[in-house]
């Protein structure tokens, strides 16, 4: 352990341990004269000089610690290197007590719930999701890395953010089952690898006059997720390239009508959107919007998709049950460099494309935290109270010796 100082600046009040010693300077040269008549005839000679001495050495000493404890006091020391202390126990809620304790046989640990603050296990247990994940590198970002960390969960827990933890200590992971026991492998599951990307949608493009020389970029575009996803296996790749431009891009003048099952609809036409389109995006429909059409009020984009030097490319914002993604620029190669990029097609399906949601829930043994997580700068440890306490006990020494010397003076 080393002791370290939050505020050096403070030790400068150590200056005050002159005050004492000039306080006891002082006290030694007072004196009272006293006549005695048999010296008033002898003649004056000079005074032999006299040595500095300082009295009540104990007491003068217990003045300076006072002071000195005070001035470490405002430098706000902390100790580094701190010893874990006692064994940690997180409980998840889910898992019955009793269970818990049958687990764990360290009675100097120290129990709680893993829950937000957690919480002492004598209290009750905490009702609602919890973010588990969230949780755990919580308490390994607290903790003293050497601190042994116990984790009690269900056999299916929650509160997952789509990351398995990863943390700088090694955890003890108990499972208690629930009742749910884990799947066995199947032989007709396919392998993660093996899966195949899905399937894009058909993009509808519906344009004015001034935005036909922008269709081509889309056409390209939806052509090469056709082209990625049967690469991939998804389907059969139709004989000829008209084939595979048909079914992947559907364009024409705003006045044609979308189908109501359509999922994507590029929208290249400045001005409002007519109330037929609008309906349709409120319904659950995504659509690429021109960068000159007028938003309704109160909708605001959020930036989803950048070049690689940072600029915006597109924003994205929520419509009823829909999403718009409003353009940045006119979608050509002087305004529009990225048209021309190998990776505008991908970026153009990730920005139609909502994220996927992480999974919330997972069998507890796919969630052990894995080693190797970012190392957290070390808490220190405050020791300003037990340096005040050692203040206030020094004061009450001092206050008992000073009024015992007092007392036992001469009068």
């Amino acid at each position: 352990m080393s002791l370290g100082l939050l505020l050096p600046i403070g030790l400068a009040a150590l200056a005050a341990l002159l005050l004492p010693l000039l306080l006891h300077l002082e006290r030694q040269s007072e004196s009272r004269p006293t006549d005695f008549a048999a010296l008033r005839w002898l003649s004056a000679r000079l005074r032999p000089r006299r040595r500095l001495r300082l009295e009540e050495m104990l007491l003068l000493l217990l003045r300076l610690l006072l002071v000195a404890s005070i001035a470490l006091l405002f430098a706000k020391p902390v100790l580094f290197g701190a010893q874990g202390g006692a064994p940690r126990v997180l409980v998840a809620p889910g898992v019955e007590l009793a269970d818990a304790r049958a687990q764990v046989a360290l009675p100097e640990a120290q129990w709680h719930w893993l829950a937000t603050g957690f919480p002492p296990i004598e209290s009750p247990p905490p009702a609602g999701q919890q973010p588990l994940a969230s949780l755990l590198r919580e308490i390994d970002a607290s903790l003293p890395v050497n601190t042994p960390v116990t984790v009690i969960v269900p056999g299916q827990v929650g509160g997952l953010d789509g990351e398995r933890p990863r943390l700088a200590r090694r955890v003890d992971w108990r499972t208690v089952r629930d009742g749910g026991a884990a799947p066995k492998p199947s032989a007709n599951v396919v392998p993660a690898a093996q899966k195949v990307a899905p399937m894009p949608p058909k993009l509808f493009v519906r344009h004015a006059a001034d935005r036909a020389a922008s269709v081509r970029y889309l056409r390209a575009a939806a052509i090469a997720w056709r082209v990625s996803a049967t690469a991939d296996g998804a389907a059969s790749a139709p004989s000829r390239a008209s084939d595979v431009a048909a079914e992947a891009l559907d364009e024409g003048p705003v006045s044609l009508a979308v189908p109501a099952d359509a999922r994507w609809l590029a929208w290249l036409a400045p001005g409002g959107l007519p109330p037929a389109i609008r309906a349709w995006i409120e319904n659950g429909g995504v659509a690429l919007l021109d960068e000159r059409v007028a938003l309704p009020v109160g909708v605001l984009g959020v930036p989803s998709w950048r070049d690689v030097r940072g600029n915006v490319l597109a924003s994205t914002a929520a419509l009823g049950k829909g999403r718009v993604v409003i353009l940045g620029r006119t979608l050509l190669p002087e305004t529009f460099p990225s048209l021309l990029a190998p990776e505008f097609p991908a970026g153009l399906r990730a920005a139609l494309e909502p994220a996927p949601s992480p999974p919330q829930r997972a069998y507890s043994q796919a969630l052990k935290p894995l080693p190797g997580g970012p190392r957290f700068p070390e808490m220190p440890q405050p020791v300003d109270t037990w340096l005040a306490l050692l203040a206030a006990a020094l004061f009450a020494l001092e206050r008992w010796f000073a009024s015992s010397t007092r007392r036992g003076r001469a009068p």
